[in-house]
């Protein structure tokens, strides 16, 4: 695959070269970054996940930046609609996108998206991990996932509603369907929280949805974990199994959160962005706030998280190809 994003520093330079240094005594244009207001685009509705970690992101920023930053949702065709909104945006750093890892799983789903993801974009921080849970209503007679991939396979296939087509949710359904030979048949919904309140409603019978946004609920009574989709339990809910040890060896399937901007962004503001994304995460009252709403707080370099995301679209792409995953 081609490397993700395409390098900003040429063109950089091409407009230095082309234009001139500035006079004696001007600053570079974007040396007053930020005069005015940022806003983070999220791809999904209020509620869930995504939105829940670009507020608590955005409200620490703008006391960083010392200009305001306003979190716009644009949800709908798991995340696209809202990204290409940011890839259509002026590069100066005022218009950012708060994905997961949606963002690498879309191109392998989605044959036109209106945006190119390699080459519309350049990677700004990774800021947090979180695993996806399998969720019924607390009324369910579903009591465990042995029970649900046992109706599953009792000749009818068993209804799951996940945050969208493309989402990690969705491929976390379709990936236990195969592993466990169990027909689960997929409900997608435009964000997390719309497939919480039906899921609780009882309107279907599973939901595979982030961690983060299920906690709550789950704490309160009104639905109830079966099994968390990581590599090893949250800390958010230890007492919930994984997938893995619930009898489907090997699975496992985890989800990260970041930012990015327009490509062509200068690579000053994208470096004043990292390092107070960065302050702003390393901070012990963010890092207790983000590990109570199920995430694991992460920051890494532009580049790191640029890698993290090419290998993820190669890793995803040939998972959605054998699976024949198409939602155009």
């Amino acid at each position: 695959m081609k490397r993700l994003f395409q390098t900003v520093i040429p063109l950089v330079a091409l407009s230095l070269a082309a234009c001139g240094n500035p006079p004696s005594g001007e600053a570079p244009k974007d040396a007053a970054y930020p005069s005015h207001p940022v806003t983070i685009v999220v791809t999904f509705p209020p509620g869930g996940g995504t939105d829940l970690l670009a507020r608590r992101i955005g409200a620490s920023l703008q006391e960083q930046l010392g200009q305001p930053v306003v979190v716009e949702n644009r949800p709908g065709a798991s995340g696209n609609i809202g990204a290409r909104v940011v890839a259509e945006s002026p590069p100066d750093g005022y218009t950012l996108l708060m994905v997961n890892s949606s963002f690498a799983i879309n191109p392998g789903v989605y044959r036109n998206p209106g945006f190119s993801p390699e080459r519309d974009f350049t990677a700004v921080i990774n800021v947090a991990f979180v695993p996806s849970v399998f969720v019924v209503p607390a009324a369910s007679d579903l009591r465990g996932l042995d029970d649900a991939l046992a109706a599953a396979r009792a000749g009818k296939s068993l209804p799951f509603a996940s945050c969208g087509n493309g989402t990690p949710q969705h491929l976390a359904g379709e990936m236990l369907a195969r592993a466990a030979g169990a027909s689960l048949q997929h409900v997608p919904y435009k964000g997390c929280g719309p497939a919480l309140t039906d899921v609780m409603a009882g309107q279907v019978a599973m939901g595979a949805v982030t961690a983060s946004s299920a906690a709550p609920l789950i704490a309160a009574g009104k639905l109830r974990a079966l099994a968390v989709t990581s590599p090893a339990r949250s800390p958010l809910m230890p007492a919930v199994p994984t997938v893995a040890e619930q009898g489907v060896p090997g699975y496992a399937l985890d989800q990260w959160h970041g930012l990015l901007a327009p490509a062509a962004t200068p690579p000053a503001v994208v470096a004043k962005l990292n390092a107070a994304v960065a302050k702003i995460v390393q901070r012990p009252d963010v890092q207790a706030s983000l590990r109570e709403q199920g995430f694991t707080p992460a920051s890494s370099t532009p580049r790191a998280f640029q890698d993290m995301i090419a290998a993820d679209m190669d890793r995803y792409g040939a998972l959605t190809a054998s699976m024949g995953l198409r939602a155009d």
